[in-house]
């Protein structure tokens, strides 16, 4: 795989196709929403239409990148497990599988609106964000309290690139010069398009997006999403410009 660098607060970065993030100088690898175990919550729930393979297909690419990459510290951005008792429902060889992805390593588990509480039975500390100089890693960006670099998740953002065989959608990184938003890392994490006022509202000056490929990443500039239609006032609905 071809890893983009960027710089940040005169930090050199390195953006991995997988949907990962490194940060050389402090052997510190950085990944954003798991979701591990959402199969099973489904289950629970009744909706057992969802296969519940996502935990080991999950594992299986943290796996590769942290044998990629071998850091020192692993940064998991929140909602690392889908509930706050996905942990316990891990199937003993996942379960084992995962302390051994995590050890001698040091564990730093942000906490998200999925997993407000850190894992049982798995090493590592958790933290509401974490902070190293002037960058702060948190689940969700902060807008009007940006300070140094953030670093977060929590909106699995994604985008649409055009080919001659038509779009093709894939998630990215959302980048400005003091704020990266990430990708998600699970296998069953759907996207949110990163023109959605949600996503560009934090990128006020603009932004540039990597989407995540097989081998590299694509750069492009990120594009708002246009306002909606103004409603027709004698209807109640939308209506186009003309």
């Amino acid at each position: 795989m071809t890893p983009a660098p960027v710089h940040f607060g005169g930090e050199r970065l390195m953006l991995d196709p997988a949907g990962v993030l490194f940060w050389p100088s402090r052997r510190l690898l950085c990944a954003s929403d798991l979701h591990l175990e959402k199969g099973s919550h489904f289950a629970a729930g009744g909706r057992g239409f969802v296969p519940p393979y996502d935990t080991r297909e999950t594992l299986g690419r943290l796996r590769l990148a942290l044998s990629r990459w071998r850091p020192e510290r692993l940064v998991l951005l929140g909602d690392s497990f889908h509930d706050a008792r996905g942990a316990l429902r891990l199937q003993a060889d996942d379960a084992a599988a995962l302390r051994r992805l995590l050890d001698g390593l040091e564990v730093v588990w942000v906490l998200g609106n999925h997993d407000p509480e850190p894992p049982q039975g798995m090493p590592g500390a958790p933290a509401h964000e974490w902070r190293d100089g002037a960058f702060a890693f948190r689940h969700q960006a902060l807008p009007d309290a940006v300070s140094g670099v953030e670093v977060s998740g929590h909106f699995h953002p994604k985008a649409t690139v055009p080919t001659r065989a038509g779009g093709v959608t894939r998630p990215c990184f959302v980048a400005d010069a003091r704020r990266l938003l990430m990708p998600a890392f699970g296998a069953y994490t759907g996207g949110l398009d990163a023109g959605d006022p949600a996503v560009s509202g934090l990128f006020p000056r603009g932004a540039r997006l990597f989407l995540l490929g097989r081998d590299r990443l694509f750069s492009m500039p990120a594009r708002r999403r246009p306002p909606p239609p103004p409603a027709d006032p004698l209807r109640g609905r939308a209506v186009a410009p003309t």
